[in-house]
């Protein structure tokens, strides 16, 4: 476990609660159907770019509303009072988690808009490199180093900044722990059960490795929501999560 899950207010308090389920499906409806087959089996759900274009932002609204814990994956990042803007609204939502890209400049606005609002129960993440990139793809992008590198000035960023955590891979939290000290969370996408295929993801690992490796919540989509069951598969990797702390 990492240190800042112990001493961050945004830490986990429960294996349960470790586990985000990506809600990508295309309409709200068929995310309300798999709220209802998964609540209490599932820490927070995850709204992503698909959903948000399809009543996905009303939806996070009435979840927060109804006592769910919400991830708003957002990934915002425009000139600075766009963002503090954006911000502001989205921290009147009432959901727990959202994230910015991690540029400096855009972090330091978000961040602002929580201080103006007084807002201390949104935790802001800044997105580190996608997890679906390698470093071919990183040099495509006009990036110059390993991924490693720039995962790490972009923890130093977000730290600097005043975030609440950061979103990478679960391979590269290990190393950024004397980086994010003990103020910031890692959220790790690209999660896999052992026998699901990895699909566009390119960083990966399972359950128990990632919380092994010091993952503090985990981002689990499709092994998740094209289940045939998604209640039981959530209460497997539950109980991985909850073998490996």
């Amino acid at each position: 476990m990492s240190t800042a899950a112990t001493l961050n207010r945004f830490a986990p308090t429960s294996a349960r609660n470790r586990l985000i389920m990506g809600l990508d499906v295309p309409t709200a409806q068929q995310a309300e159907a798999l709220v209802k087959a998964t609540e209490g089996d599932i820490g927070v759900y995850k709204i992503g770019m698909e959903l948000q274009f399809a009543g996905g932002l009303e939806l996070a609204r009435d979840l927060a509303a109804s006592g769910h814990k919400i991830f708003l994956d957002v990934k915002l990042h425009d000139i600075d009072n766009t963002i503090l803007r954006a911000v502001k609204n989205v921290a009147k939502m009432g959901v727990t988690f959202m994230t910015v890209h991690a540029y400096p400049k855009t972090m330091r606005a978000a961040v602002q808009a929580l201080r103006e609002e007084c807002n201390r129960d949104l935790c802001l993440l800044g997105v580190t490199v996608l997890t679906s990139m390698d470093e071919a793809d990183l040099t495509d992008a006009g990036y110059k180093g390993p991924i490693a590198d720039v995962v790490s000035a972009r923890a130093a960023d977000a730290r600097a900044a005043g975030m609440g955590g950061i979103v990478c891979a679960a391979t590269e939290v290990g190393s950024l722990k004397s980086i994010l000290g003990d103020e910031l969370v890692t959220v790790t996408p690209g999660i896999r059960p052992s026998g699901h295929a990895a699909g566009d993801q390119k960083r990966v690992m399972t359950p128990g490795d990632a919380i092994r490796a010091g993952s503090d919540y985990l981002v689990v989509g499709r092994p998740l929501n094209q289940a045939a069951d998604p209640r039981a598969t959530a209460q497997q990797i539950v109980a991985e999560i909850e073998a490996a702390l």
